[in-house]
């Protein structure tokens, strides 16, 4: 992901649309895009800040409330498969694809690989 822009540069941007600058006269002067001009001023009216928002995807997701179930699934049968797992879920009613359980596991320090 891309870094977010400095918080001085932010504050100076919001300030010079308060003073009565359009969007796009700010942009050229600053040497942003006008979208983020647009953007920096929706945040601004929404939250009352210009601190970025937090990016990428939030931490819960579809298994977000099956971390603790996964754990204990896995401790007590270590040589579930992605898609028996998988099943397992579809009947507790959770439907994800077999990539989404094996980033969990990677996540959580789990193997979903069977030893010999």
């Amino acid at each position: 992901m891309g870094k977010s822009l400095p918080i001085a540069l932010r504050e100076r941007v919001a300030s010079f649309v308060d003073a009565g600058h359009s969007h796009r006269a700010t942009a050229t002067h600053f040497y942003v895009s006008p979208r983020f001009v647009n953007n920096l001023m929706l945040l601004k009216k929404e939250t009352g800040s210009v601190q970025p928002r937090k990016q990428g995807r939030p931490d819960k997701g579809k298994l977000g409330g099956h971390h603790e179930w996964i754990t204990r699934r896995m401790s007590e049968n270590g040589e579930l498969t992605l898609d028996e797992l998988c099943l397992e879920l579809a009947e507790r009613g959770v439907h994800v694809h077999r990539s989404d359980v094996g980033l969990l596991l990677h996540r959580l320090g789990l193997s979903h690989k069977k030893v010999w």
